[in-house]
């Protein structure tokens, strides 16, 4: 179990590392401010400041984010009229760092009582000092000053040039695009170097290189290097044709179209086999899939194998919809407990196919998600000018909402399948 544990937390601590690595790289480049960038959620253990971004593990090894100035996910400074706050005033005379928060002391710091103010265009703070209230004082604000938050989180103040809206178009895009980028490409190295490592990757291609013991199979005679080039007389080109057609019915025989050599086809009648993989049931005859050794195949074979599996698989949800076909953080769990029993190589090849599957899914179209984000700018591309603020809110709190929806139903039926028989 604690092999688990460990595994578990390194697997997603890497691809949440490599995901949002990605979108804070282009946000820099970009010239948007990355206020934090955060591993972990919840309370911080560890924190540091360097070249202005805010660098914190947090508490629990679950996820992470890139908070980006004015990005939905980022915090509005505006201190409401009322707040009382601390400033500290630099030698230029401007306020360089801002305390709104009751859980630190600034040392040396004004206190205020906040009647307005403007940390975006302006850069000024009106207030009463020292619980003066006849005089009402007006604080001009560095374009670099920090604000301690609520939370106690200390961060740069975002004015409107560093912000993601101020960007150009082409750059927000990089910047979304950048986070499922980075997943494919961890996933496409990571397949690359298990293709080497093991002298080959699975085939795509309909021969079989074997037949395991005790099965369907052997008991119908096929024998390796034989073609399945049909199944119930529908045409299989490929690997994934032959095992999506075995395992899409539900019930009864099948029939095999089998080319053995050049000139020998027949027909074999099977019955498969009925077995339980990762909580759902699968149809199975026993047949081993090629191994193909050449170079190239090496090098992006099983990065294009994983890639299909995966469409076939979203499109089978999209057609036959299923929660069991989903899975969340302890289907995840209950699946990286299955890849470390198969030593390395299993929990390499289950980062990459962890790191497609992220990459694959954050770019659908769905709000709160990037691909979403990625529609609202085709959007604002085709309009040739943004959303409202407004309306982009709505629809991103919109798709928030599914998305957590949607993880709870997830989360509650993995329990189910895994945890409660």
């Amino acid at each position: 179990m604690v092999k688990t544990i460990v595994a578990f937390i390194i697997v997603f601590g890497i691809l949440v590392v490599v995901h949002e690595f990605g979108h804070f790289y282009f946000a820099k480049r970009s010239g948007i401010l990355v206020r934090e960038f955060s591993i972990g959620m919840g309370p911080k253990v560890f924190w540091t400041r360097k070249n202005g971004t805010l660098y914190t593990i947090r508490i629990l090894p679950l996820g992470g984010y890139v908070r980006m100035a004015g990005a939905a996910e980022d915090e509005d400074d505006q201190l409401q009229p009322g707040t009382p706050i601390s400033v500290m005033v630099g030698d230029s005379g401007k306020v360089t760092r801002i305390n709104a928060s009751d859980q630190t002391t600034l040392f040396n710091g004004i206190p205020v009582i906040v009647t307005e103010s403007d940390l975006v265009d302006q850069l000024v703070i009106k207030g009463y000092e020292n619980g003066d209230e006849s005089v009402v004082k007006t604080y001009a604000v560095d374009h670099d000053a920090t604000i301690i938050e609520k939370d106690g989180t200390e961060v740069l103040i975002a004015p409107r040039d560093v912000q993601f809206q101020s960007a150009t178009l082409w750059h927000r895009i990089l910047t979304n695009f950048a986070g499922p980028l980075n997943n494919f490409i961890l996933a496409w190295l990571v397949f690359a170097i298990m293709g080497f490592a093991m002298g080959g990757v699975a085939s795509n291609s309909n021969a079989i290189s074997g037949v395991l013991a005790n099965t369907p199979a052997q008991s119908a005679g096929m024998k390796s290097g034989d073609r399945i080039v049909s199944v119930n007389n529908k045409r299989t080109n490929s690997w994934t044709a032959v095992t999506s057609a075995i395992t899409s019915d539900t019930h009864g025989d099948i029939t095999l179209g089998i080319k053995r050599g050049q000139k020998t086809v027949k027909d074999v009648k099977i019955t498969p086999q009925v077995k339980t993989v990762s909580g759902s049931k699968t149809r199975t005859v026993g047949i081993k899939r090629g191994i193909d050794t050449g170079f190239f195949a090496k090098l992006f074979g099983g990065f294009w194998n994983t890639t299909v599996l995966l469409f076939a698989a979203l499109g089978h949800l999209f057609t036959h919809f299923s929660l069991n076909d989903l899975g969340g953080p302890v289907a995840i769990y209950a699946n990286t407990a299955t890849a470390t029993q198969a030593g390395w190589s299993g929990i390499l090849y289950w980062l990459g196919f962890l790191s497609l599957n992220l990459g694959i899914v954050n770019l659908l179209p769905i709000p709160a998600l990037d691909g979403g984000k990625l529609v609202l700018n085709l959007i604002e591309a085709i309009r040739r000018k943004p959303l409202s603020q407004q309306t982009e809110g709505v629809v991103t709190i919109i798709g928030f909402g599914f998305v957590l929806f949607l993880m709870i139903l997830v989360t509650w039926n993995d329990i189910m399948r895994y945890f409660i028989h």
